[in-house]
């Protein structure tokens, strides 16, 4: 596996995603729903590609 370096700019659009997804959930529970979800969403993507 190899292990990649992230930017300070790769590091804040993704804190930047997550804060969207959390924005918009009642509680913890529904925002690590919505995370899985989008994961889901990627890794079949991934698959089709």
């Amino acid at each position: 596996m190899e292990v990649g370096f992230m930017t300070d700019r790769q590091y804040d659009g993704i804190l930047q995603m997550i804060e969207m997804i959390i924005d918009g959930c009642k509680d913890l529970n529904e925002a690590k729903r919505k995370i899985a979800e989008l994961r889901k969403d990627k890794n079949e993507k991934g698959k089709t590609e």
